[in-house]
């Protein structure tokens, strides 16, 4: 994923997506927003999402369903997800959005200045974690290259020290004069 990878803000209500993106801006970041569920999920196969803000409630596709069918695609599987809801902590819920990955559960109305910390700490988290896993497939893909396979023995190193397979002097020919 890109370093410029986007913030989907997921969220039926416009006036809701605008005191999100409101909070969100502060950061920097590109901001993507989208009206339900299954608008979510054609912006997450599409690419470049790095982070998931998504109400629970939505018309048609809710929040869990996005999030269970993002978890069973490779592409979207590890893409951090917070999850919004208007009603008071339901232990139900919160079981099965952890159940399912989320990252963290928030009721509305939200503090923006707690989630930007939040989503600041979850993106950044996220983007080192798939720098580094770039950076040790390039590392495996270079060492794969010199590892020598099967029936190809490795050539030793130029610089190297082999002992010579004769006495001393033998290639120059310093021994036949000294027989002489």
């Amino acid at each position: 994923m890109p370093p410029n990878a986007r913030i989907l803000i997921v969220d039926d209500h416009e006036d809701t997506l605008y005191a999100l993106e409101s909070a969100l801006a502060p950061l920097g970041h590109l901001l993507g927003r989208a009206t339900s569920g299954d608008e979510a999920l054609k912006q997450l196969l599409r690419g470049n999402v790095g982070l998931l803000l998504l109400d629970v409630h939505l018309p048609g596709t809710g929040g869990l369903d996005v999030v269970r069918y993002m978890r069973r695609l490779e592409q979207t599987r590890l893409i951090p997800v917070v999850l919004l809801t208007g009603f008071a902590r339901d232990p139900q819920l919160g079981a099965a959005a952890y159940a399912l990955g989320v990252a963290d559960l928030v009721t509305k109305p939200v503090d923006p200045w707690a989630l930007r910390t939040k989503i600041r700490h979850l993106y950044d988290a996220h983007q080192r974690r798939l720098a580094l896993e770039h950076e040790i497939r390039a590392l495996r893909a270079r060492l794969e290259e010199r590892t020598p396979t099967p029936g190809h023995p490795a050539l030793p190193h130029p610089h190297a020290h082999t002992p010579p397979s004769g006495p001393a002097g033998a290639h120059t020919g310093e021994l036949e004069r000294d027989r002489t």
